[in-house]
């Protein structure tokens, strides 16, 4: 197998396990419309929980990501409390929830990393139910990317099932109602603090999860390893939003979103092959995310209007010309045939 599909393949499968933590941002972002700023100390929380629970105490790595999820929920309640009832702004309650995180985070793994060598994790327990690399025929490295990709798939899945399922209860809409127009649901008689909340909580339980699974998958957690998380959640989001414009249900957008993570990270992959600079990927990013935020407005101007109308005229042109050409060939064949 060549170097490049082994990037790519890797790539697929970090987008996969990267995807819960843009669900997570998704609930935040877009259904409460509350830029929260605490997923990247809950991203780092997840993977430092499930990290040093498997190390120290030798637990499952399914229970140690279930107890990574409510870790996460604990995060995203208190960004809620310091919002909802403290009234501090969201965008601070967030920043203030991340700092904090951090000091959290040294205190439970006491130290900046823990590394998973020789644990076991959910990689390395589906890998022993399967046959060896060697009698696939393939490197050992490879059967975990298609491992990886199928836990991503597996949880992806379960995490899109529950929201569809969970934002068609009378609780999810209340929770959407209340990021479209709280003023509104207010006046129906319900807490829009505690949808805020419940919505807050929701997202973290999602990111912490997010970050368990990334920290199984490449064999260590980090302090750090969720610097940059939120710009990357909302980079899959807004390439999902884009690419799949024509997503109407809600199950769709959630699926879109999971695409999206995908071909960021394939987009990056690919970046990376055409010889940029590690170092760039935050600035690559941040232009990307700019650019795809942008496209509406640039889609309303007059000369991105001119140059679509063009497009489409010398395109319209091309094909028919190869269309007539074809026939043109075609007649001419059946001329030949007939002499």
């Amino acid at each position: 197998m060549s170097s490049t599909l082994l990037s790519l393949l890797g790539a697929a499968s970090q987008g996969l396990t990267w995807a819960i933590l843009a669900l997570g941002v998704y609930i935040t972002f877009r259904i409460l419309d509350i830029p929260d700023m605490s997923c990247e100390g809950s991203f780092a929380l997840g993977g430092s929980v499930s990290a040093i629970l498997m190390v120290t105490f030798h637990w499952n790595p399914f229970v140690t990501l279930l107890i990574a999820t409510f870790a996460g929920m604990v995060a995203g309640l208190i960004t809620g409390f310091l919002h909802s009832k403290l009234k501090i702004p969201a965008i601070l309650a967030g920043i203030l929830t991340m700092v904090g995180l951090y000091s959290v985070n040294l205190r439970i793994m006491g130290q900046a990393n823990t590394a998973l060598l020789g644990e076991k994790t959910i990689v390395s327990m589906i890998q022993k139910l399967l046959p060896s690399a060697q009698s696939l025929g393939i490197k050992n490295s490879v059967l975990q990317m298609f491992v990886t990709i199928g836990i991503g798939l597996l949880f992806s899945g379960i995490a899109i099932v529950f929201l569809y399922w969970f934002f068609g209860t009378e609780l999810g809409c209340c929770i959407r109602a209340t990021g479209n127009n709280a003023a509104m649901v207010r006046a129906q008689g319900v807490n829009t603090d505690k949808m805020k909340i419940l919505g807050l909580v929701l997202g973290n339980a999602l990111v912490a999860l997010s970050g368990g699974l990334v920290a199984q998958s490449q064999g260590y957690a980090d302090i750090g390893m969720g610097v940059g998380a939120i710009v990357i959640a909302l980079a899959s989001i807004v390439i999902g939003e884009v690419i799949f414009a024509r997503a109407s249900s809600f199950a769709f957008k959630l699926i879109a979103i999971v695409l999206g993570s995908v071909i960021y990270r394939l987009i990056i992959a690919f970046v990376l092959l055409m010889g940029l600079d590690a170092n760039d990927l935050k600035l690559l990013t941040a232009i990307v995310v700019a650019v795809a935020l942008s496209i509406p407005v640039i889609k309303k101007t007059k000369t991105f209007i001119f140059i679509r109308t063009v497009l489409a005229k010398v395109f319209s042109l091309i094909g028919k010309f190869v269309l007539f050409s074809l026939i043109a060939k075609l007649v001419k064949n059946m001329m030949k045939g007939r002499e």
